[in-house]
């Protein structure tokens, strides 16, 4: 009698407990998540791809002496625009122009010695036609003519190397340029050829140097023969946007093996004297994926584990398993998570390749707390932004 109570009891304390346990799980069910959502739009995006850049003189020269001497003048103000030909530094001329002078006499002296043997040779040719002189004085006559007409020839040579020598004491702008600080002073002695005086440049046009992947080559090619006023933009240092547009100068001959890359060099107009040789600055370049594109809120993406996800809500239909049919159907909005392609940022939206599409409501806020598939209550959410603005 004892064994069939307990054999009664088990089950129905069975029951008793599975019932209480569904009971708590329905009465424990987390309620809904309240969010913000907004519809993702199609919106103009001009956007653009950044190259890091450095700012080239695209005419550049190191000035050095090619003549040894010592510094005796120095003829201009450093940092300032010099003209073409303009004279800059001085070297001693001294040495230089006595051997100019030394060179002119060395041709007065071999001419006059020229003179001298066309003579001899008139002469002795008028005495062998009287047979009043041996034939081989008239041929020693004559190769003593040619020996000083060569001499000529030589002495001219000398003054001309004698004139360079004292040309090159004398330093001048090869073009018309920004000269830099001087290297040497007043009295300086100077090495032929190895001695860095100074440098000029050509400020207008000037150049920006990027580096691309050899996977934007053929794009750089075709903006080489048509780009727009809005192809290029030149970032400054200091987070300004440079006024002037640029096109493709040149592009290098070869791709680097070791790093797969090539440099490409954009020219800009440099009126103002705005960009400097040597200035870093960040290349914009028009993405060809410009134009009406989907967008969303930039706070509505996560990420996890370097993918990108949002929230998006979807309705559905519940249907009520009660026997009273007069209870109707209920409907639940969901949060579905969806992994997305990103673009690039657009004011505060940011454009999405993959993922969504135009009407899709994405969650903006409260989907911190948010698992994928979980119950949510929809608040007020902000619009997406319309068309960003051109840059």
């Amino acid at each position: 009698m004892k064994n069939s109570y307990i054999y009664w009891l088990a089950p129905a304390a069975l029951l008793t407990w599975a019932s209480c346990g569904k009971h708590q799980q329905k009465a424990g069910a987390p309620p809904p998540t309240p969010v913000s959502v907004a519809q993702a739009k199609v919106a103009e995006a001009t956007y653009y791809d950044s190259y890091q850049g450095t700012v080239i003189s695209i005419n550049t020269v190191e000035l050095r002496s090619q003549v040894p001497g010592f510094v005796t003048g120095i003829f201009f103000k450093e940092g300032d625009v010099v003209e073409k030909g303009k004279v800059l530094y001085e070297i001693d001329k001294r040495k230089y122009e006595a051997a100019y002078q030394q060179a002119q006499a060395n041709v007065l002296s071999a001419q006059a010695n020229l003179v001298k043997a066309q003579k001899d040779v008139d002469r002795y040719n008028m005495l062998l036609k009287n047979d009043a002189i041996a034939r081989q004085t008239v041929d020693q006559a004559v190769a003593a003519y040619e020996t000083n007409k060569s001499a000529v020839a030589v002495a001219k040579a000398g003054v001309a190397s004698a004139a360079t020598d004292l040309s090159y004491a004398t330093i001048r702008a090869p073009f018309t340029g920004r000269i830099g600080i001087s290297q040497v002073r007043l009295g300086t002695q100077v090495a032929a050829g190895t001695t860095l005086m100074n440098t000029i440049s050509a400020e207008h046009p000037i150049g920006v140097d990027v580096v691309i992947n050899e996977q934007d080559i053929n794009r750089f090619y075709g903006f080489q023969k048509a780009s727009t006023d809005t192809t290029f933009k030149l970032q400054l240092p200091d987070g300004t946007t440079y006024n002037k547009t640029g096109k493709v100068l040149a592009i290098d001959r070869g791709v680097s093996s070791g790093t797969g890359s090539i440099k490409v060099r954009i020219q800009f107009p440099n009126e103002d004297d705005v960009l400097k040789d040597g200035m870093s600055c960040v290349l914009q370049v028009l993405n060809g994926q410009s134009g009406n594109r989907v967008q969303i809120p930039n706070k509505a993406v996560t990420e996890q584990m370097g993918e990108f996800f949002v929230f998006v809500t979807r309705d559905t239909t519940v249907k009520d398993t009660a026997e009273d049919k007069s209870i109707k159907d209920r409907q639940d909005t969901l949060a579905k998570q969806v992994k997305v392609k990103l673009g690039p940022r657009v004011n505060t939206n940011i454009v999405v390749i993959d993922g969504i599409k135009a009407g899709d409501k994405v969650i903006t806020d409260g989907f911190q707390r948010l698992r994928d598939g979980g119950k949510v209550t929809l608040g007020s959410g902000a619009p997406a932004q319309g068309a960003a603005p051109k840059k």
